[in-house]
């Protein structure tokens, strides 16, 4: 009797560890960031708040034992995509909220974003980012940062509403899939996203492996709510207003990374649909790396090196998709 009172106890516990959120901030030496992002996650309640130290010399450990946290050390630096993925595999939280260290939440961002996942078919939330030029509160801004991310039918993904007055987007709707920044999954849904144990593509490395992993759970059938009173503020390192100042690396390892996007995720029935207006981009895209960014020609080369891998990968996707479901390209929350 007392044995399986024991047992029925450790069930109990992890039950309760289950249904609590994790939520999952990746440093890489962003203590500088953290003395303000961790204190408002760490509010927040039925919460587990995790820390991903990226092989960092800075203060990131101290100040994340300060806050409450939990530390996932990682010896030797990686990649984003490398680094959260060891993330998700060392918690249990039936919820998993993806945090960057340069995102501060709101006192009620849980309490708002959280029940929605409740409903049917639900598998992430997009909150409400606004944007910031800083972590404290005087360094937040009257502008919208992304109320969701969508693709549209050039397979062109992009925020919605980026640096529109932030008094729009007050309905809560249905979007194409939340920004890597701060979004908020099913466990559930991150498990059966994962290709060879890897939730987030690790050959994506970083740019559009956000993108890449809403792509996936659409053609699993979970749809993507964007909610409003979920608010938080970011300051955000790339934007669309930002591009020119990123290293060309990165902007080269972006345009790569769309097209093993497209190699991937994408089916004949959604590009039969769109193929005029794929072919047309690829063609005025071309013409802008000609006259505008030659170095970009490098990334078509790349792309053709991860090819194999990326339809490896392919294979997969498209076995796990359901039936007659299409990606909703386009779809963005209302304004």
């Amino acid at each position: 009797m007392g044995g399986d009172g024991r047992a029925h106890g450790r069930r109990v516990r992890r039950d309760a560890v289950s249904r609590r959120t994790t939520i999952l901030v990746l440093s890489v030496d962003e203590a500088h960031l953290l003395e303000d992002s961790l204190p408002a996650a760490a509010a927040q309640p039925d919460a587990e708040l995790v820390v991903i130290d990226n092989a960092c010399t800075d203060a990131t450990r101290s100040v994340a034992e300060r806050c409450g946290a939990r530390i996932v050390t990682l010896h030797a630096r990686v990649s984003y995509a490398a680094a959260i993925n060891a993330g998700i595999v060392a918690t249990e939280g039936d919820a998993v909220l993806l945090l960057n260290a340069d995102c501060v939440l709101d006192e009620g961002f849980l309490a708002a974003a959280r029940p929605r996942l409740e409903g049917r078919g639900i598998g992430s939330v997009a909150p409400r980012l606004v944007r910031a030029t800083g972590m404290r509160p005087a360094d937040r801004l009257d502008r919208l940062d992304t109320a969701g991310m969508v693709i549209d039918r050039r397979r062109k993904n992009n925020l919605v509403g980026h640096d529109e007055p932030a008094t729009g987007y007050r309905q809560a709707a249905e979007v194409f899939g939340g920004d890597g920044a701060c979004v908020l999954y099913r466990r559930e849904v991150l498990e059966a996203c994962a290709i060879g144990g890897e939730v987030f593509d690790e050959d994506l490395e970083l740019w559009a492996s956000d993108v890449d992993v809403a792509w996936r759970a659409r053609l699993l059938g979970w749809r993507c709510v964007y909610e409003p009173r979920a608010v938080a503020w970011h300051m955000r390192f790339y934007s669309p207003t930002t591009r020119s100042g990123l290293p060309e690396a990165h902007r080269r390892l972006q345009f790569r990374n769309r097209l093993l996007m497209m190699v991937k995720n994408d089916a004949w029935p959604d590009l039969r649909r769109d193929l005029h207006r794929i072919a047309f981009y690829e063609v005025l895209a071309l013409g802008h790396v000609v006259l505008r960014e030659r170095h970009l020609l490098r990334a078509y080369g790349a792309a053709l090196r991860a090819l194999p891998a990326a339809r490896r990968r392919r294979r997969v996707v498209q076995a796990k998709r359901v039936p007659g479901v299409r990606a909703p390209f386009g779809l963005r929350a209302p304004r």
